[in-house]
């Protein structure tokens, strides 16, 4: 997170493209692993920046393992999400447009455990009763893979 928080530093709030590396997780039951979020309160997959010459792929283990101690052993790339839906203004007030690349890991280790002061809870969802209160920048990346899970 150094780059953007160097970026902040130089612009404040002022809107930001960030490039995001993100996983959705899948058990042997075929849910989803939701993470919920301490800063908006929300629930959404594991992700995040990606740092100054980092790897996409190794930015979303590393977000992985970082949020819910979890090591993915294989990810495939899911899809890549931008424009207007990605849009995103956080409770501090910083402004980003988010470029995200979403990976799916179904083969990973450990046991999920939340990283402290970023994640509340985390939790296996069926894909018919997914939470409601959706991080706003992730809708339509959950929306895209439920539709392609049907």
């Amino acid at each position: 997170m150094g780059y953007i928080m160097d970026l902040r530093k130089l612009v404040g709030h002022s809107p930001l493209m960030q490039v995001g590396a993100s996983v959705i997780v899948e058990d042997e039951r075929g849910r989803v692993l939701l993470q919920l979020r301490s800063d908006n309160h929300c629930w959404g997959y594991c992700g995040g920046s990606v740092d100054l010459g980092e790897e996409v792929e190794e930015a979303a283990k590393r977000e992985l393992y970082e949020e819910t101690g979890l090591v993915a052993n294989s990810l495939s790339l899911f899809g890549v999400f931008s424009g207007k839906d990605t849009h995103y203004v956080y409770p501090n007030g910083d402004e980003v447009y988010n470029i995200d690349i979403v990976y799916i890991c179904k083969d990973y280790c450990g046991d999920p455990v939340p990283q402290k002061g970023e994640v509340d809870e985390l939790k296996f969802f069926e894909l018919s009763e997914l939470p409601e209160n959706i991080s706003p920048p992730i809708i339509k990346p959950i929306e895209a893979y439920v539709r392609s899970r049907k």
